[in-house]
């Protein structure tokens, strides 16, 4: 298979000891693109966290496009141009030591990693040596969601989701105005009823190093 080079530019961070994450709906226009409200390569949140369901494994999130409305949802897609990085640093030093490639290829999402980068840094080289995961895109109110699992115990899924990040934007706004003294209780999210595409990449913790804590980032890296 014909490797690829991107280039991207830094979308999310998150550094993990336990769970810790990282929000942020539209980005900039050099990432959006003009007059684009819920483009491809703009990632919302990043998150990383052990599988509720089983301490030896990690869980990875990118999701991207956010504030999808129903109708939006149903014709999103993940682009052939766009690969979602998941980068893990586990010797503390700030720079990735593996990763875990995202991107579509032949209509469906494609999964490589974890494995060690070409080179660090916002140029990336698809590592198609390491090991790979391909699942079905899961489509907009589908009954049931596709994932699929490699030889290596790597599990993934990739399609639309709720939104899960719960923000009261209106009394946020009212609180830096000055009008409001704090947040309410319970809030009001301003996310409910929008929806994001969605990459969950499940990872033995085998697979990932002996160190205690990992720092993880993600990008978006085009063509």
């Amino acid at each position: 298979m014909k490797k690829k080079l991107l280039t991207g530019v830094l979308a999310g961070i998150v550094l993990v000891g336990g769970i810790i994450f990282a929000a942020d709906h539209i980005d900039a226009p050099a990432v959006t693109g003009p007059g684009s409200t819920s483009p491809a390569n703009d990632i919302t949140d990043v998150y990383a966290f052990q599988s509720p369901a089983d301490n030896s494994k990690m869980v990875f999130v990118i999701n991207t496009q956010g504030l999808l409305s129903p109708g939006a949802s149903a014709t999103a897609s993940f682009p052939s141009n766009v690969m979602y990085e998941m980068n893990i640093d586990n010797t503390g030093d700030n720079v990735e030591d593996l990763v875990i490639q995202c991107l579509v290829q032949n209509g469906k999402m494609r999964v490589y990693g974890p494995v060690a980068p070409a080179a660090p840094g916002l140029s990336s080289t698809v590592r198609t040596n390491g090991p790979a995961t391909e699942v079905a895109v899961t489509a907009y109110g589908a009954g049931s969601i596709s994932t699929a699992q490699n030889a290596n115990g790597t599990r993934i899924f990739a399609g639309p989701r709720d939104d899960p990040f719960f923000f009261d934007l209106v009394r946020f706004r009212e609180v830096i105005a000055g009008t409001q003294p704090g947040f309410r209780n319970p809030g009001v999210d301003t996310f409910a009823g929008t929806n994001v595409m969605s990459i969950v990449v499940e990872v033995p913790k085998s697979l990932l190093g002996s160190a205690a804590t990992i720092n993880v980032w993600a990008e978006t890296k085009t063509k």
